[in-house]
């Protein structure tokens, strides 16, 4: 399988004085799911800005693969004044909607209304939608079914699991439970 995210020697803090983490290093294949399990305040997030480029390292390596992610904030992922589908149909091909729309239990009539004009559990599966038509090589999920109850939760996440052959998937989680359930690796803050 080819390799979808390596980091190498990864070192950052908001201070120098105080490192969130230092050489740390990992790297992710296609068909593998690698969680992030830590303590509020740890670095969980942080990974994922420097990932994305939004923040810089103070030393070390990131290569990826093209990557989409799902936030755990989904209010924050969508802009308020255009609806779900014009905002899905700027960043991605729409072939399999109909699919995912069933995968992740969301209606389509939703996708015609504005993000505040949702509950938080369906825009957060508006937003795991939104990532999986993006045919992403590398998968970023951010506590991606936080905000869903139990059932979905599963439904969810073994719909992810069942698409490994096509991507690879780093999952930041607080949910050990969760980490232990799908990841081949748990990276510990």
């Amino acid at each position: 399988m080819s390799m979808v995210l390596e980091v190498k020697n990864l070192s950052f803090g908001y201070k120098k004085e105080s490192m969130l983490f230092e050489n740390l290093s990992f790297s992710l294949k296609k068909g593998e799911i690698k969680a992030i399990v830590g303590e509020s305040g740890a670095g969980k997030s942080t990974i994922f800005e420097l990932i994305l480029g939004n923040l810089k390292p103070l030393s070390g390596e990131i290569k990826h693969s093209v990557c989409s992610e799902v936030f755990q904030d989904p209010y924050s992922s969508f802009h308020p004044s255009y609806t779900l589908l014009n905002q899905i149909k700027d960043v991605a091909k729409l072939d399999d909607l109909e699919f995912y729309l069933t995968s992740v239990k969301l209606e389509r009539e939703l996708l015609f209304k504005l993000p505040h004009e949702l509950s938080g559990g369906q825009l957060q599966r508006a937003s795991i939608l939104r990532a999986m038509l993006m045919k992403p090589e590398l998968l970023l999920l951010d506590e991606p079914t936080s905000a869903l109850d139990n059932v979905i939760q599963l439904d969810v996440m073994r719909m992810l699991v069942h698409h490994l052959d096509d991507m690879g998937m780093l999952l930041i989680t607080h949910d050990l439970d969760l980490a232990k359930w799908c990841a081949d690796e748990i990276i510990m803050l």
